[in-house]
């Protein structure tokens, strides 16, 4: 039977009220919408619920046994409904996110300090996985979304840039292009990298510039973990190219960071299921990153 809400909602309030006219003032609609909602539900139910009369509306012995049944479960429903939307304002339980590394280490904590300040009830469950993973956990439903460097194929997602991070180049300190406060991308042509691996959100992005600019450039390391890269320039292996968040609030002893220019950013996305909306706790804390 295809019953409504609204059709039950319109039976239960002209069965209290026993009057078409007054029910359609507590449930704000005319008396010809009311007499359509009950004929739509007689018929679909094939049963007749009300006996009209110029002056009042009385209950069949099937209408009395709906209304005696139905208000309770109305009850319940509205009872249900409040619940549920309570969550926002009750603030806990389980958020699960994914996050690639550079992100994780510095963006997370702070969304992390700044949700258990806020909504102490929450508790945010950050998985630190390469960017692939991420989005893998993010279509499964593993997780309630992600954070991402953009990615190449979302059809299937929901994503909101929340920030961009541009590019810069690391270098020894002692390296010819070092010594410039700002080195544009043509001018790595023909020095080696040592840069993060393909399953680094960055990487197809990074490559993407150098050959945009004409830079040729040998690759002598790839690897997955930007203080592994640090650590590689550090010992004279090539320079980087690396996102700017990748480098701490506090810089890198010993070696040399310079903007590249022109300016190239990558953009830093809140990526969850298009066709899926998130629940009051998982909007919550998507709402909070975004502000941080």
């Amino acid at each position: 039977m295809n019953v409504s809400l609204r059709q039950l909602r319109v039976f239960l309030a002209v069965a209290q009220h026993g009057n078409f006219s007054r029910a359609g003032d507590q449930i704000g609609l005319t008396q010809p919408a009311i007499s359509r909602a009950i004929v739509e539900l007689e018929s679909q139910l094939g049963l007749k619920l009300l006996d009209r009369t110029t002056r009042e509306v009385v209950l069949t012995d099937a209408g009395q046994s709906l209304k005696t049944r139905i208000g309770r479960v109305l009850e319940d429903l509205d009872q249900t409904l409040l619940d549920v939307a309570g969550l926002v304002q009750a603030r806990a339980g389980k958020v699960r996110v994914a996050s690639s590394p550079t992100l994780s280490a510095q963006l997370m904590p702070a969304c992390i300090a700044r949700c258990e300040q806020q909504s102490p009830g929450i508790q945010f469950i950050l998985l630190d996985r390469i960017q692939l993973d991420v989005l893998a956990s993010v279509r499964s439903g593993e997780v309630d979304f992600g954070v991402v460097i953009e990615p190449p194929s979302a059809e299937d997602l929901h994503c909101e840039v929340v920030m961009t991070d541009p590019f810069v180049l690391i270098a020894p300190p002692a390296h010819p292009l070092a010594g410039k406060r700002s080195v544009r991308w043509a001018a790595l042509d023909g020095h080696s990298l040592v840069l993060l691996d393909h399953a680094s959100g960055s990487r197809r992005l990074i490559d993407a510039a150098l050959l945009r600019h004409g830079a040729s450039c040998p690759v002598k390391q790839e690897l997955g973990h930007p203080t592994t890269v640090f650590r590689m320039v550090e010992a004279g292996i090539g320079i980087s190219v690396m996102p700017a968040l990748s480098v701490p609030a506090a810089g890198l002893s010993g070696l040399a960071v310079r903007p590249l220019t022109p300016t190239i950013e990558r953009q830093i996305m809140l990526v969850r299921r298009r066709n899926r909306e998130p629940g009051p706790l998982a909007a919550y804390v998507w709402n909070l990153i975004r502000g941080a």
